[in-house]
Parts: structure tokens; C-alpha cells; sequence
């Protein structure tokens, strides 16, 4: 059965940023926000707490966690002990760690084989939680690797229950490069609701061959109401040659609605918000539902 409600994580902020060519000044980040805020979001990624040295456009982590907190669910993501740190001089109260399913895509990320990481990160999660923070555990590759290709579901498995065993409150289980079918979504997602029905589960799909809003709609009928999504497509990973943006957040939004499932967001005012940071950015934004948007608005001025 389909949910009647689905609650939408932004991600553009962080995940849509992090690859910019352009340095978004932090004004312009502080003011995308608040506008993504304004048009309903109530759970957001709003940066990362990585070294400046490797990924710039986050060296503000600081500036935008102190301009951008409130009631509402704000993540930052911390991917060592250092992050962790840095975090803890903040008032942040929600915290994304990540890890891939892959050994390649982890010693690409972090130097490290999966099981080395997954050691570090269990520790830093019995930290967090006893410290009283809201931990997410983004979980990549889940699907398929860029370097290693389709991933068994006994893999993907394994990762998230060690994280499940360790305390986490949330699973964002990511499509990296953007490969899995609808059927391959389903079949993961109802297992992991089956696996671990005391966690928040959420799915994380690229659409870099066009499939996020199919695989987004097999992760309902699945039972699944928790989607990561970003503005304007905006972001890829680094670590992932040819990973497009992740899924638009206008076209979830309105594909959710159209079906009856609630969002709470309004796309006239998450247009706004696309339409305030694209000057900054060093590609416009063409998703297919801000492109027929843009049309309307100019037929109705004409």
C-alpha cells in the first residue's frame, strides 16, 4: 500500500553543492536555504564537515550551521573524527556519516577497505548517540559500483545491519551511479523494511540514466516514505565518474502530489528557491519540470 504522506530530505545544499565548480558564496548558500525552508522543507542536509583542502565549497560548514539552525531536522556531514570535532563546537544536533558497500569505492573515498571503515565509524556511532545526536548512515553503492558493478544483496545487507546494530536512527541507502531498476529497488527496500522495521529507512537515487522517479514509485509501493532529493538535480560524487545529479526535487514533489501523497512543499516557492542560487552555479538547471514551469510563466507575462 502507497503512503499517504512522504517526507522529502533536501540535499541540495550539501550533496548538490559539495562538486560546484563555481565557489557559491556563503551568503548565497545561507540564502538557498532558508528559501528551501521556506517552501516546506523540514529535513535538510546543510553542509559537511570535511577538509577544506578537498572539498572548498564546504570550508564554511561553520558560517552556514550558525546562520541556518531551527526547529526543524538539519543534518551535516562528518566523515571522520576530526568532522566529528569540528561538529561538536556547533549546535548541531544531527549528524550523516557514510560508507559505501564497495572496497574499491570505500579505498577511493577513504583510503580505507570496508570493514577497517565500518570499524571507525561503529565507534564514532556509540559516540554520537551517547552524546544525544540524531546519526543517519548514508550508505553507497548499494546498488551497483563504478569500479565493481552490481553489489549482492547480502553485501548491501551486511553494511546496514552493522550500522542498525551500532544505534543509527536512519538508513539513506543511495543508487550511486544511478544503475538500479525498479525491480532491484523494491526487492532491496522491502527487505530492508522487512530487516529492520525500527529504523527510518530512506532511498537515495541518482537519475543518471533517467530512472530515479520509477525506482522512487517501486520504493512506495514497498512501504518506503522517506526520499532524498535536491533542487534542481543539482550534485554527482566525486568518487563516482559519470554520476549525475541526484533526483530533482521539483519533479518528486510533483509526482508525489499529482499521486495523492502529501508532501507539505510548495513548488511555486521551491521554484523561487532554484531560481535565487542559479547564478552562482556554473551550469543552469534543466530539469523537465522547472523547463515546462518556466514556459508557463512566460506564456501567462505574454
Amino acid at each position: 500500500m502507497i503512503p499517504n504522506q512522504a517526507t522529502i530530505i533536501e540535499v541540495g545544499p550539501r550533496d548538490g553543492l559539495q562538486n560546484e565548480a563555481n565557489y557559491v558564496p556563503t551568503e548565497n548558500k545561507i540564502s538557498f536555504i532558508k528559501a528551501l525552508k521556506d517552501s516546506g522543507v523540514r529535513e535538510m542536509e546543510l553542509t559537511s564537515f570535511v577538509s577544506p583542502k578537498w572539498v572548498p565549497q564546504m570550508k564554511d560548514a561553520k558560517e552556514i550551521v550558525n546562520s541556518c539552525l531551527d526547529e526543524s531536522r538539519n543534518f551535516v556531514l562528518a566523515p571522520n573524527r576530526k568532522g566529528i570535532e569540528r561538529v561538536k563546537e556547533t549546535s548541531v544536533s544531527a549528524v550523516a556519516l557514510f560508507a559505501g558497500v564497495s572496497n574499491s569505492f570505500n579505498k577511493k573515498n577513504s583510503n580505507k577497505e570496508t570493514i577497517q571503515l565500518l570499524e571507525e565509524l561503529v565507534a564514532l556511532v556509540d559516540e554520537l548517540k551517547r552524546d544525544g545526536f540524531f546519526v543517519r548512515a548514508c550508505i553507497s553503492t548499494a546498488f551497483y559500483c563504478p569500479y565493481e558493478g552490481k553489489m549482492t544483496l547480502k553485501d548491501t545487507l551486511g553494511v546496514c545491519r552493522t550500522f542498525v546494530e551500532a544505534g543509527v536512527d536512519e538508513l539513506s541507502v543511495a543508487d550511486t551511479i544511478g544503475m538500479a531498476t525498479p525491480e532491484e529497488s523494491y526487492n532491496l527496500f522491502h527487505t530492508l523494511k522487512s530487516e529492520f522495521p525500527n529504523t527510518l529507512l530512506t532511498a537515495h537515487f541518482h537519475d543518471t540514466r533517467g530512472m530515479a522517479l520509477a525506482n522512487i514509485y517501486a520504493c512506495l509501493t514497498a512501504g518506503i516514505s522517506r526520499f532524498d532529493t535536491s533542487a534542481g538535480g543539482l550534485g554527482g560524487c566525486p568518487f563516482a565518474k559519470g554520476a549525475t545529479g541526484n533526483v530533482a526535487t521539483e519533479s518528486v514533489v510533483y509526482m508525489l502530489e499529482r499521486m495523492g501523497v502529501e508532501t507539505g512543499i510548495d513548488l511555486e516557492k521551491l521554484m523561487k528557491a532554484i531560481d535565487e542560487i542559479e547564478p552562482h552555479l556554473s551550469r543552469s538547471i534543466h530539469t523537465p519540470y522547472r523547463s515546462l514551469h518556466q514556459k508557463e510563466a512566460s506564456a501567462e507575462l505574454n
